[in-house]
């Protein structure tokens, strides 16, 4: 039931309200309504729905977040900056093993006659690539001599004396850019029409100093575990 109630002044007014509402726990409805009145006061009409309790509310109780455990990479810091100098360009883990084989440095590759040079990072077409090293392009080439369709993007770091290359990227970047670790260098090709039944999308990943062998890129990204809370 409504009900008014008249205050001398708003002084008092304010006091009612601090000890109404730590009666009615903030979840009160008040309107209040100025009228005209004598020089020496004002009349307020306080209405509300209920003198005792406050109006209903519906609560909905979230569970508490679970911890969860989120695989990461942590790139080498060569240099000695406190800083990383790798990263891994598609966030996923290494291929494992398919129809075609395994995607880890090293492993066997025509029947054995030559070894992985790269390591496959897993990836989902169409998804966002990153510069594994920061520094600068140069050279965008084909990754197959009959087939224009995948492409690799060579980055140089002259500064840590390190050349990588990615493999079949749509490239967003041109020869002479200049990257920071972690930026966008393109998006990931499907492999499906070149590798029908079976092959898992990823990128590959070569890594080398000038004129010397490819480098287990593993060797520079070091995965590891980090808890954090669940959504």
């Amino acid at each position: 039931m409504m009900r008014a109630l008249t205050l001398p002044d708003a002084r008092a007014l304010r006091t009612w309200l601090v000890q109404t509402s730590a009666t009615l726990g903030a979840a009160l409805g008040v309107a209040v309504l100025l009228h005209a009145g004598a020089a020496a006061a004002a009349k307020l009409d306080v209405k509300f729905t209920s003198a005792h309790a406050p109006l209903p509310l519906e609560l909905t109780l979230q569970p508490p977040a679970e911890p969860v455990k989120v695989l990461t990479w942590e790139g080498v810091d060569v240099d000695g900056d406190g800083a990383p100098d790798f990263a891994n360009p598609t966030g996923k883990a290494p291929r494992t093993h398919d129809a075609y084989g395994y995607g880890a440095f090293g492993a066997s590759r025509d029947g054995g006659s030559r070894p992985h040079e790269g390591v496959d990072y897993m990836a989902q077409a169409g998804q966002d690539v990153v510069a594994p090293v920061s520094g600068f392009v140069t050279k965008i080439g084909f990754a197959y001599a009959d087939d224009t369709n995948l492409k690799f993007v060579e980055i140089t770091n002259p500064a840590i004396g390190y050349v990588a290359r990615v493999f079949y990227v749509d490239p967003s970047v041109e020869v002479g850019d200049t990257l920071r670790l972690g930026q966008p260098i393109g998006r990931a090709h499907g492999l499906q029409a070149r590798y029908p039944g079976g092959m898992t999308d990823h990128v590959h990943m070569e890594l080398m100093r000038p004129g010397q062998a490819r480098i287990d890129a593993t060797r520079v990204l070091a995965q590891r575990y980090v808890t954090r809370l669940g959504a």
